[in-house]
């Protein structure tokens, strides 16, 4: 079974990040400092909690505008994804079957996110993430048209994980699908403004996007 863990937690403070080898069999943590996209933005206080590095992780969070080494987390919407919340994605693939669970704390409460899995890392422009990633691929989207087919863009060929948040603006998700990531063509998780929508032309589609972070799939 193959294990894997990305956290991101919402902050405007640069968190380097230190990195090491895992097998198949063991967890990956990767936890970063989400960053809002300003280039601007000043560092936090020295009493604002700073992520303590786990075995796993890799890379080092920068703000939008900066170079970006490796992985990065990014919040383009702070009053949907504030400062100081997290947001854990855990991944297991074993016989061919994928389990993604999503854990989320202190974003903004009593509202609806879409959570989709996407092909390309975070960077300084919520597009910059791609399209969501889909096990088997919609002939007829383009970059310019990403697919809205249900026949491709649905929950079980893609990785949908949306949530309602509560009062405190927690909220949990999961999901199972019957197949495994493709090698390098999963790179991302994004928040988006709703639920996503199941309808032809509109399938797969949830509003703007309001937060990303790289993830190792």
């Amino acid at each position: 079974m193959n294990t894997r863990r990305t956290t991101f937690i919402a902050g405007l403070s640069l968190v380097a990040l230190v990195a090491a080898g895992c097998g198949d069999d063991e967890a990956t943590t990767d936890e970063a400092t989400l960053e809002t996209p300003s280039p601007t933005a000043e560092t936090t206080t020295d009493d604002m909690a700073t992520p303590v590095p786990a075995p796993g992780m890799a890379g080092a969070f920068q703000v939008p505008g900066e170079p970006v080494d490796d992985d990065s987390a990014f919040t383009y919407d702070e009053v949907a994804v504030p400062v100081g919340s997290v947001v854990t994605v855990d991944s297991e693939e074993e016989d061919g079957r994928t389990t993604i669970t999503l854990d989320a704390t202190g974003l903004a409460p009593d509202r609806d996110f879409g959570v989709h899995v996407h092909t390309q890392p975070c960077g300084m422009q919520p597009s910059d993430s791609g399209p969501h990633y889909q096990n088997d691929l919609d002939p007829a989207a383009t970059p310019e048209a990403p697919s809205a087919d249900p026949a491709y863009a649905n929950p079980q060929n893609e990785i949908w994980l949306d949530i309602t948040t509560d009062d405190a603006g927690n909220a949990q998700a999961s999901t199972t699908v019957e197949w495994e990531f493709r090698d390098d063509e999963a790179n991302s998780v994004v928040l988006h403004a709703q639920h996503t929508m199941t309808e032809p032309g509109e399938a797969g589609m949830a509003g703007d996007r309001l937060a990303c972070i790289d993830a190792d799939f």
